[in-house]
């Protein structure tokens, strides 16, 4: 018992410490969110008169809370003809995500253990996730014009095939966790593989359709590169491309651009806070190894 004593007491202490740096951990990671995220905040709400270069100056809160800068940001960069095209695009692409690469994800994750050209097939689609953007952004933008998808609707398929790498994995590692049974006795039922995706499999997923939906809006939606350079020259921007304008246009206006911002990261901030449950748990399922 005298023996057992010490090696109970070191475990406890051991646990305290592990106890002790995570919460030191998590302090820091809270607050180095939450002040540039207060940052911006106040500093949306201040005049510019209010601005100073001292940083008391710029922590302390505004004298009046005014939504002014708010609506001059909505007004010069046109916010809601840009917020239509980010939802329009955003939305197209997370359906033709969900569609196409649901079925792809299905056929491969319930082939890849059985034909070898399965998992090459798997191997090939995945391999596009460690293909940088920069390599691709000349061709992309020749190709597109030679095509006539200079615009909205080249963004949008760019947009399914940037994101299939990453979608593929996560419908094929979701779908090792879904049984055979079902599909089994459908097929005994005289349910063609068309039926039975649609009607069995497809169903079954909607934690991954959750978040793959997630994460392709959140890739979507932030994005700037894809349509600066596929877009250049179209009256059609996007919310972070009227961000990026307003940016080089109002730069030294601080208070304007910040209120931009926000208005720019509140829709997909609240779509991220409803639906972070099914992120975490499409995630989890879809990364057990089979």
């Amino acid at each position: 018992m005298s023996e057992n004593k010490p090696s109970r007491k070191h475990r406890i202490s051991k646990s305290k410490v592990s106890s002790i740096i995570i919460t030191t951990l998590l302090i820091i990671g809270c607050a180095a969110i939450f002040f540039p995220l207060y940052m911006t905040i106040i500093i949306a709400l201040k005049s510019p008169s209010e601005m100073t270069n001292d940083i008391a100056g710029a922590l302390a809160l505004p004298q009046t809370f005014s939504l002014d800068n708010f609506a001059e940001a909505m007004r010069v960069t046109d916010f809601w003809h840009s917020l239509g095209n980010s939802i329009l695009i955003t939305g197209a692409s997370i359906a033709l995500s969900v569609i196409i690469h649901s079925m792809a994800g299905y056929a491969i994750g319930r082939n890849m253990n059985r034909k070898k050209g399965f998992k090459l097939i798997y191997f090939y689609i995945v391999s596009g996730m460690f293909v940088p953007f920069a390599i691709l952004m000349m061709p992309l933008v020749k190709q597109t014009a030679i095509l006539g998808l200079d615009n909205m609707l080249g963004v949008i398929l760019l947009y399914t095939v940037f994101f299939m790498p990453m979608n593929v994995m996560l419908y094929s590692g979701y779908m090792k966790n879904v049984p055979q049974a079902m599909e089994e006795a459908a097929s005994i039922d005289g349910a063609s593989t068309w039926r039975t995706y649609w009607t069995i499999i497809f169903p079954m997923m909607k934690p991954m359709h959750a978040t793959v939906a997630i994460l392709t809006a959140l890739g979507t939606w932030n994005d700037v590169m894809t349509p600066l350079v596929i877009m250049s020259g179209s009256e059609n921007t996007t919310l972070p491309l009227a961000q990026l304008n307003f940016q080089t246009q109002f730069g030294t206006n601080f208070n304007l651009a910040f209120a931009s911002y926000l208005l720019a990261l509140l829709p997909i901030l609240i779509l991220y806070i409803f639906c972070q449950k099914q992120i975490i748990g499409g995630v989890a399922n879809g990364a057990v190894k089979g």
